[in-house]
């Protein structure tokens, strides 16, 4: 496995492993279209943000992306294929992400990750400083806020 800088013309790779790996939590299909938009990869966000994808063979198989701003960077997608969970894609791509933002003057990495995902950012390290609510079809979400520091 490998990991390179995610291209613009990958955008529909990366969306296609963002909804399938969201999938993988059993989520109703419904709230899956809700979140259509910011499961949506486009060429543009790739050229405008810190992007990694995680290649075996010759497969795309789980990226990582993030936003910059001030020193904080935000973690804005993590995702792995269902199919190769399970094998530290996630905690390789992590650990990448990581580097390219202390490298790139971050000093604080911030995820509002799904509930699912919550352990998975402690066993990398952040912590979790509070949660943020949020709604789907009427039905209350908190989702965990987290923080690591990068210095």
């Amino acid at each position: 496995m490998q990991i390179v800088r995610a291209k613009p013309e990958d955008a529909a790779t990366l969306t296609t492993i963002a909804f399938a790996a969201k999938r993988h939590w059993g989520y109703p299909e419904s709230w899956i279209r809700l979140w259509a938009e910011v499961l949506t990869i486009t060429p543009e966000y790739i050229g405008a943000h810190p992007a990694c994808v995680a290649v075996v063979d010759t497969e795309i198989v789980g990226f990582c992306a993030a936003q910059v701003e001030a020193g904080e960077a935000l973690v804005d997608h993590l995702w792995v294929l269902p199919a190769a969970m399970g094998r530290g894609i996630g905690r390789l791509l992590f650990l990448h992400m990581e580097k390219l933002l202390r490298d790139g003057g971050a000093v604080r990495l911030k995820v509002v990750a799904d509930p699912n995902a919550e352990g998975f950012y402690h066993r990398m390290g952040a912590r979790t400083f509070g949660h943020e609510a949020s709604t789907v079809e009427g039905q209350a979400r908190f989702l965990p806020v987290l923080e690591k520091s990068l210095v």
